[in-house]
């Protein structure tokens, strides 16, 4: 049976569907995959779109890039719940933007849908678009699940406690209102956080056991490395990634070969401005 926010996968096999079993939740299948990637290439670009008087930025180009990826792997789509597989019906990337740049500044949770035709220009627009709304907003009404939270959060424990619990439950079987599930960060296709803006390099993040998100993408900070091409040494740019993956949606040469065309992306920029369900090839 199929859910509100995805399909039911049926083709799996034997050993597939066994996993499920063995591992019944996302926070026992995770796979994680730090490295550096060579943004060399995509800072020319940036450089570039910039003098051209586009307004994009790397995280812009990261999210256009693992949008694409998801497109072009599906695997990537999918989620697990009630050990079942599905597919979300469309491709969406959740983070965190703070209302303003303080500590004590209110976090809300942002999900962009990446359509099919979507390229890093209008996926640009679209964060920025979301971003603005909030920070220009002097009285921030909250709606769906980030004002849920703080509804939630203020209750007692012996009321608060069971009520996740049941919550949990629903969450698995799709019954949640949609007042929870609205501008939820763990109802998207992947979840990304850009602490290379802090300064940080790239940390291991947990996935949640909760909702339908099975990766979790943490961006490092941008920064100069000397490598060994022809014998010779140079100095490129990289940025690191911290990737976390539900290994029950697909197998590890899935997900390596997955994380390939990601970088592949960063490093040949000018795809970013295709359309983002353009499918690539790069295994030829």
């Amino acid at each position: 049976m199929d859910r509100r926010d995805g399909k039911r996968v049926k083709d799996i096999n034997g050993m597939e569907q066994l996993i499920l079993d063995i591992k019944p939740n996302r926070s026992e299948a995770d796979v994680f995959i730090q490295d550096d990637v060579d943004v060399t290439n995509l800072m020319k670009y940036l450089d570039k779109a910039k003098r051209e008087g586009r307004d994009i930025t790397i995280f812009h180009a990261v999210l256009t890039a693992f949008a694409k990826t998801i497109y072009n792997r599906p695997k990537l789509n999918r989620f697990i719940a009630n050990r079942h597989v599905y597919e979300h019906n469309e491709v969406t990337i959740s983070f965190v933007a703070k209302v303003a740049f303080t500590d004590k500044a209110e976090e809300i949770m942002l999900i962009i849908p990446v359509d099919l035709h979507d390229n890093i220009d209008t996926i640009s627009k679209k964060i920025k678009d979301k971003v603005e709304s909030i920070r220009n907003e002097k009285d921030i009404s909250k709606k769906g699940a980030n004002g849920a939270l703080d509804t939630l959060g203020r209750l007692p424990n012996i009321i608060r406690v069971p009520l996740i619990g049941l919550f949990k439950w629903m969450d698995q079987r799709d019954l949640l209102p949609k007042s929870l599930t609205e501008d939820n960060l763990y109802y998207s296709s992947a979840m990304m956080s850009n602490i290379g803006s802090l300064g940080s390099k790239s940390i291991y993040h947990n996935n949640t056991n909760f909702g339908t998100c099975s990766s979790m993408t943490t961006i490092g900070v941008l920064h100069e490395k000397e490598v060994i091409e022809d014998k010779k040494k140079k100095t490129i740019k990289v940025i690191d990634f911290g990737i976390n993956f539900d290994e029950r949606v697909a197998d590890g040469f899935y997900l390596i070969r997955s994380f390939d065309l990601f970088k592949y992306i960063l490093n040949n920029p000018e795809l970013l401005d295709d359309a983002a369900s353009k499918k690539y090839d790069i295994n030829k």
